[in-house]
């Protein structure tokens, strides 16, 4: 009655009827067959969870023919087992009313089932917003970068600007003091001003070098490289070396040559902080003061050895004349990154190629297809940003930050989120970045002693996997194979004539300076360009 007097309440039909053909069969009980209708067509059109439980096929159709007939104990049996059967089906399908009535009371009574949402669609819908939030803030993130880039170039433009009024200010005051050829004549000479000012010339056998340019701090080792009982040779300005620790520990760098019979000192060995000659035996001091001559008297003998020091975990000499300077260039890595790889090379081509080289970025896209620029597209337009008098920037569209310092080491940090992607991207809007040092030390006029080190400010625990130092010379070999195929033959050309400056553009801003740094420096100038001290 319950169940008939909810379906009045919500006005659903029920058919309340007696199943005539379970009277005609003995031993079935009949019954009231109670059936919920849904819908306009009597079918139970909705869906139930509660289906596939009470789905139990209707055991009437099975029932066994028995009428007049008496039964034996199986055929007994057997009709009891479809009694109940029965029964069990009957009180599934009266269950099965019983709840999907229910859930049409809870669907009429209660509004808010209707915008009922489960949990998990509502963490689908968070997901997807939280998605669209990060888009923007990724959007915003690239406005702000595009917002930079236009105000540092418009920075570069104003500086542009000062320096031609600066120019006809000057070209102006000296055409007030000077007669007024014709206007042919003034253009032709303009022309010529602005060609001579836009060519270099690096062409032919490499001169020798200035000794100017030997007055300054070179770094020559790392400090991990050299342990207290080794020795390190290596070739500066075309003269030789070797470098090695004294007895407490600090590096000395004394000529590769012994004074007896000028036998080469690093095919020998280090006892006691003294360098051993092993041809007879005698024995150098750091300071290049022999110390020990086995087999005879102990003589006033000292070679030539240059200033030597340790800082920041590299070891620096001073090939000069002039008394060295005090202080010795930082080339530590910015706070917060780590130092991952220290790798020595020594390469078949003039320092002052591979200087080039490291100071043009322009090329990458075309040059190193197979390595870290790979995929890399072409920008319509390259440019090094930098002050008017400086040697350090940063590259437009790539997010690299370049230093020059004299005399010959090149500082620069990549933003390695997608270098080269994103117009306009500069360090400031990468998370993490990756900085090296390049130092190419002058052996000779066609020879190049390359430290390289480098840093990341993110993986620290990177540097400690077993074989990673492998890993990172196998990659740096890689990158500089792809450039030395091309500086070697650039070397080669220019040996026979040919001037590798020949037509200087706009993104060889920083190579450029570096070259008439170097031209100052080889001229014997007081004072050098881009840089406060002479």
């Amino acid at each position: 009655m319950t169940i008939v007097a909810t379906a009045a309440a919500l006005s659903l039909p029920i058919s309340l009827s007696r199943s005539s053909k379970l009277n005609t069969k003995k031993g079935v009980r009949g019954g009231f067959r109670v059936v919920a209708v849904f819908g306009e067509e009597g079918g139970t059109g909705k869906k139930s969870a509660w289906g596939t439980l009470f789905d139990v096929e209707d055991p009437r159709s099975k029932v066994p023919q028995c009428k007049g007939k008496f039964l034996d104990v199986h055929q007994a049996v057997e009709v009891a087992r479809y009694d109940i059967q029965y029964c069990d089906w009957r009180a599934r399908r009266d269950v099965l009313t019983i709840m999907l009535l229910h859930e049409k009371v809870v669907e009429v009574l209660n509004p808010l089932a209707r915008e009922y949402k489960s949990i998990g669609t509502m963490k689908k819908e968070l997901a997807e917003l939280q998605g669209e939030l990060a888009q923007a803030h990724k959007q915003v993130h690239i406005s702000e970068a595009r917002v930079g880039t236009a105000l540092d170039k418009l920075a570069y433009m104003e500086e542009l600007v000062n320096d031609r009024l600066l120019q006809d200010r000057n070209t102006t005051a000296s055409d007030q003091t000077s007669p007024s050829p014709s206007t042919s004549t003034q253009s032709l000479e303009v022309v010529q001003r602005k060609l001579q000012r836009k060519s270099l010339n690096v062409s032919g056998p490499v001169k020798p070098y200035h000794p100017r340019l030997k007055n300054f701090w070179y770094p020559v080792a790392f400090s991990t490289d050299l342990k207290e009982d080794t020795m390190m040779p290596i070739d500066c300005f075309e003269e030789q070396w070797v470098v090695f620790r004294g007895n407490d520990g600090k590096p000395g760098c004394v000529r590769n040559t012994c004074a007896h019979r000028a036998c080469p000192l690093h095919l020998g060995s280090v006892n006691e902080g003294r360098i051993q000659c092993p041809y007879h035996g005698w024995e150098y001091s750091t300071d290049g003061k022999c110390e020990k001559m086995p087999s005879t008297r102990l003589l006033n003998v000292k070679i030539k050895s240059l200033p030597c020091f340790e800082q920041e975990g590299m070891i620096w000499i001073w090939p000069g004349n002039d008394p060295p300077t005090a202080t010795i260039p930082s080339l530590q890595p910015p706070p917060g990154f780590q130092i991952h790889a220290e790798i020595v090379m020594e390469l078949p081509v003039e320092h002052g190629l591979l200087l080039d080289n490291l100071l043009d970025l322009a090329h990458a896209p075309f040059t190193h297809t197979s390595t870290f620029a790979k995929g890399w597209s072409v920008p319509s337009f390259v440019k090094f940003l930098t002050p008017t008098s400086g040697l350090q920037g940063y590259w437009d569209p790539y997010p690299i930050d370049m230093e020059f310092r004299p005399p010959c080491m090149v500082l620069s940090t990549i933003g390695i989120s997608k270098p080269g992607k994103l117009e306009g991207q500069n360090t400031r809007q990468c998370a993490t970045h990756l900085h090296q040092l390049h130092v190419c030390l002058p052996s000779s006029r066609q020879k190049t002693r390359l430290l390289y080190r480098m840093s990341l400010d993110f993986a620290p625990l990177l540097k400690y996997l077993p074989f990673v130092q492998y890993l990172w010379r196998h990659f740096a070999e890689q990158v500089l194979n792809e450039d030395l195929r091309l500086v070697v033959g650039q070397q080669e050309r220019m040996l026979n004539g040919a001037n590798i400056w020949n037509w200087p553009v706009s993104y060889d801003k920083l190579g450029v300076r570096y070259r008439l740094w170097r031209e100052a420096v080889d001229q014997g100038a007081k004072q050098l360009p881009f840089s406060e001290s002479p």
